[in-house]
């Protein structure tokens, strides 16, 4: 055969992740590559060409909102948008109870194309040794790139789908019997155990670090922090017996053999396998120094000083990384997401890729009056969640740093290049710095300082229902909802309208340090006992230490300008939970967690139950500062059952495969 030009197969690889396909029928669209597949692994050029298409069947991992891959925050509390899904807000309609088993939208074609990347890759290492031109370590490192991209298309689907069916080495013909393609979902254990193996597999070809060049290709790194994960989340009590595993899926059994699905007894030492997982990323290092940690920007003259009077906390007042003293908490927190920083060279990625979706995902949190849709809402819980800039949470305010619902600013604040308008609502006036990084509020002030018309720039906007960003002045959908915004990845220079105006590159964090420290933490905290844990190549002891569980959360609160819970809340492991779910809904924000912490922790329904509040946008300033329920039926909508821990297999999945169990609670 002709050998094709390199172009002609990344076309062909690329338009079959455009094609929409059932798992049934993945093959299908392979049928052209499979003709020239001597061609394409004929030579080194060509082989990756295929492997770094594979990536593709991914999409923009940072695409949360319209025409995700995942329900994401738009399906959780953090988030709300008037916009449906004519618009592509899929995570809002699930939601809302408007996704069923046979009309998926986005989630059925990445469920496909998660497929499709398993077979892609199988396709390849079955193939590997073919190219006369691969030396022997370019072998080793294009398998072990596939096998890592193989072993993330079961991550997603566990995640999303819950348990796959797990394909082995196995490529299935293009012309295979139904017979090839009809076997039993693995259970939920055994495909954690199988996905954290590939991802061992994987890491012994993957290379530590990766030149800013190649910036998002996977590294160990990023196998083992995803491993972690998924140990936590194992380890975690909708899936590690319990009443949680027991409510959720109880009832739910493997129809070929009778297996429970989810494990319906508890395991403690799931924990401490989780701990160890963590404590392998916390402790990899690169010419002698740590390989992660946290992002920092040294303090300057424009940074606040730390608030005075904390004592619960012994080491706050210590420099940078023993206390909180040197660094500037917002310059630190906004520049990892907004663009700022350098993308490539961040520790604290332990892997993150480019977004054009989140580049384009401002203009939905922009003001409707300067080119954005008014669409990307944050909640009132979202901004109750935010702590004082002493550490207090709102409802045990300082007399030093008081939290008010009453009243405005009387004086204009600048810190670390921020501005707080005099007039904002009291509510917003001595908060952390993670708050004015990511939520925009009524007289909040956006400099959109690239554009340089007139008029465009160093603005106020409110909500208020007659001011023009308001629900009087928007168009039909067009207003901020609950009376906020999310600005966290929106840079200062940022600009959707007037001449010049351009939005800064960003990155999205698949997974970061802050996420590995918080997990550590949550693991070693559910432990009652040591255990001897085999993590690699290396035997670890772990137990229940809350000098590392404090060192931990403490790099995280520290870098934020917080205090360290203290030694009484160290102590008790219940009130060390409920600051972990506290600390994971702020540090998180919008980075696809919540959906699948709130599940994992079996409190779904609880807080999921509790109505979305905002402002009152249906009022001008008099009457805007009043917490209430927007007035829109789709709030009284929210579908909170059981059934949404998974979506739905694919409806035609389930009807043309026998052995194919669906979800609890969806159609078969």
């Amino acid at each position: 055969m002709k050998k094709l030009n390199v172009l002609v197969i990344m076309a062909l690889v690329c338009l079959s992740t455009l094609t929409s396909c059932n798992y049934l029928n993945i093959a299908d669209h392979y049928f052209t590559d499979e003709i020239q597949m001597d061609s394409v692994f004929e030579n080194k050029r060509n082989l990756d060409a295929y492997l770094w298409a594979i990536p593709d069947c991914f999409g923009d991992q940072g695409s949360l909102y319209q025409n995700s891959y995942t329900p994401g925050p738009m399906a959780t509390d953090e988030c709300f948008t008037m916009f449906d899904l004519v618009y592509g807000y899929y995570g809002m309609s699930y939601a809302l109870g408007e996704i069923n088993a046979n009309s998926l939208y986005s989630f059925q074609n990445y469920y496909s194309q998660d497929y499709q990347a398993i077979r892609k890759c199988n396709e390849l290492l079955a193939n590997i040794n073919k190219p006369s031109d691969l030396t022997a370590i370019e072998r080793l490192e294009d398998s072990s790139y596939a096998k890592f991209f193989r072993a993330y298309a079961y991550y997603r689907l566990l995640l999303d789908f819950g348990p796959p069916i797990l394909l082995g080495d196995q490529v299935v013909s293009s012309n295979a019997s139904l017979s090839a393609y009809n076997r039993p979902r693995a259970t939920y254990d055994e495909a954690v155990d199988t996905i954290c193996n590939k991802f061992e597999d994987a890491a012994k070809g993957l290379p530590e670090t990766v030149s800013i060049m190649n910036f998002g290709y996977p590294t160990q790194g990023a196998a083992y922090g995803l491993i972690a994960r998924l140990r936590l989340y194992q380890a975690s009590p909708a899936f590690n017996g319990g009443s949680a595993a027991k409510r959720y899926f109880g009832n739910w059994k493997r129809s070929s053999d009778g297996s429970d699905y989810v494990k319906q007894t508890y395991d403690e030492k799931r924990w401490a396998i989780a701990a160890a997982a963590c404590k392998r990323v916390m402790d990899m290092q690169n010419a002698g120094q740590p390989l992660y940690s946290l992002h920092t920007v040294d303090a300057d003259a424009e940074t606040p000083a730390l608030p005075a009077g904390v004592t619960s906390d012994p080491d706050y007042y210590k420099e940078w990384p023993t206390g909180a003293a040197g660094i500037d908490p917002y310059r630190s927190y906004s520049e990892m997401f907004n663009g700022e920083a350098v993308l490539a060279t961040n520790p604290e990625w332990v892997w993150a890729r480019r977004s054009g979706g989140l580049v384009a995902d401002t203009q939905r949190a922009f003001p409707v009056q300067y080119g954005g849709w008014n669409s990307l809402c944050v909640t009132q819980k979202v901004v109750d969640n935010y702590r004082m800039v002493d550490g207090r949470q709102i409802d045990n305010s300082s007399t030093t740093y008081p939290y008010s619902e009453s009243g405005f600013t009387t004086r204009q604040t600048t810190f670390s290049g921020y501005r707080l308008n005099t007039g904002a609502y009291n509510m917003y006036a001595n908060r952390e710095m993670r708050f004015y990084a990511s939520v925009g509020f009524s007289e909040c002030y956006w400099p959109m300082s690239s554009t340089t018309s007139s008029g465009l720039y160093n603005r106020t906007i409110t909500y208020y229902y007659d001011s023009p960003n308001g629900k009087e002045s928007s168009a039909s959908g067009n207003y901020a909802v609950t009376g906020y915004v999310l600005k966290k990845f929106v840079h200062p220079s940022d600009a959707w309208t007037g001449d010049n105006a351009t939005r800064m590159d960003k990155a999205f964090p698949i997974i970061r340090y802050a996420d590995i420290l918080l997990m550590y933490v949550e693991a070693l905290n559910n432990l009652t006992q040591t255990y001897t844990i085999q993590m690699g190549d290396e035997m670890m002891t772990i137990s229940r230490d809350v000098a590392a569980m404090r060192s931990a959360f403490n790099l995280v609160r520290h870098r934020a300008g917080l205090p360290g819970p203290s030694s009484e809340e160290l102590a008790d492991p219940t009130t060390i939970q409920n600051l972990i779910e506290q600390e994971r809904m702020t540090e998180l924000l919008d980075e696809n967690s919540r959906y699948y912490d709130v599940r994992r922790w079996g409190i779904y329904e609880k807080v999921e139950s509790v109505p979305i509040t905002g402002m009152n946008v249906n009022s001008g300033k008099n009457g805007f500062y009043a917490r209430v329920i927007p007035t829109t039926s789709r709030i009284g909508s929210r579908l909170v059952n059981k059934k949404l821990i998974f979506l739905p297999i694919p409806l035609s999945e389930i009807r043309l495969l026998p052995s194919m169990d669906q979800n609890p609670g969806w159609e078969k």
